[in-house]
Order: structure tokens, then C-alpha cells, then sequence
């Protein structure tokens, strides 16, 4: 295997997990159409994408997901359902890019997969649910279409050009380590203005004034 090779295999290796925690169907159905176009070689064990069925099943999926995306509340409901969904499928996607390379390769892509799925879905969902608290619904509509162009666009890179793939990825890392303690805390602050309530104030005794010559 050559340099390049390496390059596309660990590219799409990472690329698949990256995808998976953004939009999970998206990744799906990109991955199955450049398998079933020819314009990607899949391992054996993820020809399954090139299926009819499966390509139909993640296309449907992700209209589905394309709507509910774009309603401000259902979309943060939508990635908390998701959160046990998008995590162990970016994990085995990867995993099976390494199919080829040993069951040593494949438990180190699950670990590594996994974990840059969650870190993914986390920033998705963290931002996604600060944007919610703005009134007007135009943000989250663009925040929305923003992430759908960039897992297709991503599956493209990490096909076509891995070298420059894996360099947004980096930055994208580096980004995420940045703005997910952010996140957090931006979450909390919002969770105690809508649940912290107002702190009672303590009661004043008064005494009323006796009779005179009391």
C-alpha cells in the first residue's frame, strides 16, 4: 500500500466517524452512491451501503432528518434520540473501513471512531441547542443546511483529495477542543435561567405595636 492509499483509507477511516456524528444517514448515503457509482472502493465488509435497499433506507432516513433538523426543539430532541444511534454506528463504519488491515487496526479504528463520533454529535447537539434559544428560526435553518453540506462535501474530500481532507480535520479538532467547554457552559447557564427559579427571600418579622401603656 502506497502513501496515497494509506492517506484514502485513513481518511475515510476518520471521515466516516466525523459524518456519522453530524448526520448519520447523510454519511450513509453519500458512502453507498460513490460505492455503487464506482467512484469509491469499499471494504467487504461495508459493501452493504452499495445495497439498493440500504441507499433507499438512508435516503428516506435522511428526508426525514432534513425536515426535523430544521424545527427548532424537535431538532435537539432528534440528536438526544440519536445520541445512541449516531456514536456505535460511527464506531463499526469505521471499523470496517479497516477491515482489510487486521482485527488489531479494526479495534483501534472502533476506539478511535467512537470517540471522534461523540466528540462530533457533542458539538453538533451542544450548538444546535444554544441556537435554539434565539426566537427567529433562520439561524438554525442555516446551521442546519450548513451541516448537510459539509458531511456530503466531507465524503467528497475524503475520497478525492484525503491529504486535504485530513487537514480540515485537524482544524475541525482543534476547534471542537476549543468550543465544547464553551458549549457546556453555555448549556448550564441556559438550563438555570429556565429551571434555577427565583431564590425565595427570607421572612421579615414584624411586631405590631401594643395597646398604649402596654
Amino acid at each position: 500500500m502506497d502513501m496515497d492509499q494509506m492517506a484514502t483509507l485513513i481518511a475515510m477511516t476518520l471521515g466516516v466517524s466525523w459524518a456519522s456524528g453530524i448526520n448519520l444517514y447523510a454519511a450513509m448515503l453519500a458512502l453507498g452512491l460513490a460505492g455503487a457509482t464506482g467512484h469509491a472502493v469499499l471494504p467487504e465488509e461495508l459493501q452493504i451501503l452499495q445495497s439498493p435497499l440500504v441507499i433507499a433506507a438512508a435516503g428516506l432516513m435522511y428526508c426525514v432528518e432534513f425536515f426535523a433538523d430544521k424545527i427548532p426543539g424537535v431538532d435537539t430532541g432528534w440528536d438526544a434520540l440519536h445520541t445512541f444511534i449516531r456514536l456505535p454506528a460511527g464506531a463499526l463504519l469505521a471499523s470496517g473501513m479497516m477491515a482489510d488491515a487486521g482485527q488489531g487496526a479494526q479495534l483501534a479504528a472502533m476506539i478511535v471512531g467512537g470517540g471522534l463520533a461523540a466528540g462530533t454529535h457533542a458539538t453538533k447537539a451542544g450548538s444546535r441547542a444554544l441556537i435554539n434559544t434565539s426566537p427567529e428560526p433562520v439561524s438554525n435553518w442555516f446551521a442546519s443546511i450548513g451541516e448537510d453540506i459539509a458531511v456530503f462535501a466531507g465524503v467528497w474530500a475524503m475520497i478525492n483529495h484525503p491529504y486535504m481532507f485530513l487537514g480540515f480535520l485537524i482544524l475541525f479538532i482543534l476547534l471542537m477542543i476549543w468550543l465544547l467547554p464553551k458549549i457546556w457552559r453555555g448549556i448550564k447557564l441556559v438550563w438555570r435561567k429556565l429551571f434555577g427559579g427565583k431564590q425565595e427571600q427570607p421572612a421579615v418579622e414584624t411586631t405590631e405595636p401594643g395597646p398604649p401603656g402596654s
